[in-house]
This record gives C-alpha cells, sequence and structure tokens, in this order.
C-alpha cells in the first residue's frame, strides 16, 4: 500500500509527485557578493525528487542579511547565481521555491551596510549573540523602522519576488517566521510601536499583509507560500496571545488563496511553546486556513505519513533528513537505512557535508 507521504498532491497551480518538501536550510555556502554558485546547483539537483524544494533564506536587500555567507536576490549576480540553480533542479524534474528574507534585528553592524544598525519595528534588543565574519557577537539594540520607510522594504520583497521570477523559480515563500523582521512586527513582545504597524493584532499584521499582497501582484497567488512559527521561541520571540495573534493573521492570509501555507511544529527544539501558551500546530490552523498546508520539524517517515492520514497537514517539510539524505524519496520509498546528517558540517564549509552524501547506489 502506497503510503500517503508518496501520494501526488495539487499545489496551486502544480500537481506534485509526493508530499515530501526539503524545507528551508541556511547552509552558508553562496560566493563572494552573496551569489549562489554550482556546488548550491549540485546540492538542490542532488534533492530534485521531492515533491517541493524550498531554499534556504535568501536576503532581499543588503539590510536584510543576518549571516555570513547566505545568498541574496537583489543583484543581477545573485539572479544569474540563481539560474544555476533552478536550470538544475528542472533538469531533474523538480520544482523549486525561493524563500524571501529580512532578517530585522536579528543580524549585526559588521553585517549591514556601512556598518549601520540593524533595524527592527521597535528598538528592543534579543538576547544571545549573532554571527559574524569574526565569530559570535553580542546582539546590538536595533533602530526602529521609520514609519516612513516601511513602504521601502514591502518595495524590497516586490523588487526580489520579480528578481526570483526573472532567475527562474517555480514560486516563492516569503519567510515570516523564526524571529525574523516579518515575525518581528507579528508579535507583541518585539513590536511596541503605536503608529499603524503596531498595538493592536490587525496592526501588527499589517506589514505581512503588505508585503504577502506586493509579492501575490508579482507572482499570482497560487505561486506564493508563507512560513509562520506559531509557538516559536527562536530568536527571543514571544506573544502575550499567540492564538488570537496567528489565528488572526492565518485568517487574513486566506484572502490571497496562496499555494500553501507552512507551519514550523511546536515540538521543534527552540521553537516549542512559551510555558503559558498553546501549542499552536496544524491541527489548530486546519479549522482556520481553507488551503493547503505544509507542516515542518523533526517528522520521520511515521510521524509524517501520520500527519497526512489526520487531514491536519497536506505536505510535511524535512529539514536535517534531507542534509543527510538527497535521495529521501527513494529511501522512503524502499523502506531504506538514512544516513546520519553530521552537525559540524551544517553551516559555512564547501562540498563536505552539503553535496557528498551517498546515495543508496
Amino acid at each position: 500500500m502506497t503510503s500517503p507521504l508518496l501520494t501526488s498532491v495539487k499545489l496551486g497551480r502544480y500537481t506534485l509527485p509526493n508530499r515530501v518538501v526539503l524545507a528551508p536550510l541556511t547552509r552558508n555556502r553562496a560566493a563572494a557578493g552573496y551569489v549562489p554558485r554550482e556546488l548550491n546547483a549540485i546540492h538542490y539537483a542532488q534533492r530534485a525528487s521531492a515533491g517541493l524544494l524550498i531554499t534556504e533564506a535568501s536576503q532581499i536587500s543588503p539590510q536584510g542579511m543576518g549571516y555570513p555567507n547566505t545568498p541574496g536576490i537583489y543583484t543581477p549576480e545573485q539572479v544569474q547565481g540563481w539560474r544555476l540553480v533552478t536550470d538544475a533542479v528542472h533538469g531533474k524534474g523538480g520544482k523549486i521555491f525561493l524563500q524571501l528574507w529580512h532578517v530585522g534585528r536579528i543580524s549585526h553592524p559588521s553585517l549591514q551596510p556601512d556598518g549601520a544598525l540593524p533595524v527592527a519595528p521597535s528598538a528592543i534588543a534579543p538576547a544571545g549573540e549573532a554571527s559574524t565574519y569574526t565569530g559570535m557577537q553580542p546582539f546590538v539594540t536595533p533602530r526602529a523602522l521609520e514609519l516612513e520607510e516601511i513602504p521601502q522594504i514591502v518595495a524590497q520583497y516586490r523588487i526580489a519576488a520579480q528578481n526570483a521570477l526573472e532567475a527562474g523559480f517555480d514560486g516563492v515563500e516569503i519567510h515570516g517566521a523564526n524571529g525574523y523582521l516579518l515575525d518581528q512586527f507579528l508579535q507583541d513582545n518585539t513590536n511596541q510601536r503605536t503608529d499603524s504597524y503596531g498595538g493592536s493584532v490587525e496592526n501588527r499584521a499589517r506589514l505581512l499583509m503588505e508585503v504577502t499582497a506586493a509579492v501575490v501582484d508579482v507572482w499570482e497567488s497560487d505561486r506564493v507560500g508563507v512560513r509562520l512559527s506559531p509557538s516559536g521561541t527562536f530568536n527571543s520571540m514571544y506573544d502575550s496571545n499567540r492564538a488570537v495573534t496567528f489565528g488572526y493573521a492565518v485568517k487574513e492570509l486566506n484572502r490571497f488563496n496562496l499555494a500553501y501555507l507552512h507551519l514550523v511544529a511546536p515540538r521543534v527544539a527552540g521553537f516549542e511553546s512559551a510555558e503559558d501558551q498553546p501549542d499552536l500546530g496544524s491541527d489548530f490552523f486546519r479549522p482556520i486556513y481553507d488551503g493547503t498546508i505544509i507542516t515542518a520539524g523533526g517528522y520521520s517517515f511515521e510521524s509524517a505519513n501520520a500527519a497526512i492520514a489526520s487531514g491536519n497537514a497536506d505536505l510535511v517539510a524535512f529539514g536535517r533528513l534531507y542534509i543527510a539524505n538527497p535521495d529521501l524519496v527513494e529511501r522512503f520509498a524502499a523502506n531504506a537505512p538514512l544516513n546520519t546528517p553530521d552537525r559540524n558540517t551544517f553551516y559555512g564549509g564547501d562540498a563536505e557535508g552539503y553535496t557528498d552524501y551517498p546515495t543508496m547506489q
């Protein structure tokens, strides 16, 4: 009997051969100028049997950068680099979406143009340290964006979406999760503004909705997804009423008729719910969201099949398992043993731990 995970599914305008998704995974392996290169094309093409590939997060502007050697989508050179990737994936019959990213406060002046402060909805520093070219450095207090700057942020998402279209992607995913800029606006511990982007949940969700509208205007809605982490505590995130905040945001996203909503499951380390908040997994959002749901976070073959069989999710994204198993779909189909991922090679470096994991053959 075919497992639910290995059955075909409609995702927007596309019919995918299976419900296995490569999760967006920061690997810090872009070339100079934050340009994707042949090594990246090999990595993604190796995993093209997934129903859908979602790229690592890619900054929409120099200001949107928060980690060394992450790719961008704002220069002609970056567009051409990504074209290497999309051509390689399409050559293997795969579908690939680009994840659009602005890190907001999760950055450091050494990564910013002219050493400027990172920006955020409010001037509140996260706990912990930033990853920089000279090692880990304490996070700084960011600069609160001025009201008149916010339309420029929306415009950067629009231009990045146009660049992704030019680079040959099949769609884009808006990164609204994991404590980055759009998440910072949405949650009330990081957004203490008193203007039209702060206070009420309607105001705090405004930037996410404006960005989604801008991206949908470029791509058409059935080739756009949005990722949220409703239970996430990663990057010092907290909201006083997550069920209301994310319930509102997800209901509002219904009006765009998106390709999918991508949810990070609460059980992921760093994304588990705060003690005084309920777990908000795909089961919470299924009655609220009208469209296709992708769930992500520590799934096995068995638990992924159970999530789909329950009806709470339509596709499942895999991260660490896909790092170590480029032929993950084939291994699932054959019930074959899985390679073990090497955490020491997750971030930075070259081919080791990136393109050299063996396939079953």
